[in-house]
């Protein structure tokens, strides 16, 4: 039997560094961290507490995302503290979302698109709003 103690990290594929990283940082709030010297362009995030992390790798490969938000694709979810908050704060930005208040998973949930089309889900334990 395997004993977890979490997740480390999730990588995402992006395309142009310096935008995913504006976006992670300016939109999502995440702090960047040191990254060892790979001999390929990334960035890595501390995502909250406790050494969780999103590493973001450079390819210029094919996704299968076409810029629609599907909810049933792979995805990153990150748990929020207010998912009113979080809505107002994508609207400011002015982030497109499909925000789903009363969702089906029993839990409130927001879903956009980095700009490279990978999915994000931000959902709150209850919903504020």
């Amino acid at each position: 039997m395997i004993d977890y103690e979490g997740i480390h990290h999730v990588s995402l594929v992006i395309r142009d560094l310096e935008r995913s990283k504006a976006f992670y940082t300016e939109v999502l709030g995440l702090k960047e961290l040191e990254r060892p010297p790979f001999d390929f362009e990334g960035a890595w995030f501390a995502v909250a507490e406790g050494g969780q992390q999103l590493h973001l790798i450079v390819h210029q490969g094919q996704t299968l995302r076409d810029g629609k938000i599907d909810s049933r694709d792979g995805h990153l979810a990150l748990r929020v503290s207010s998912y009113e908050g979080t809505r107002k704060w994508l609207e400011e930005k002015g982030i497109h979302c499909d925000a789903r208040p009363h969702a089906k998973a029993g839990f409130p949930q927001i879903y956009i698109l980095d700009p490279d089309c990978n999915i994000i889900e931000l959902n709150a334990a209850v919903y504020d709003g």
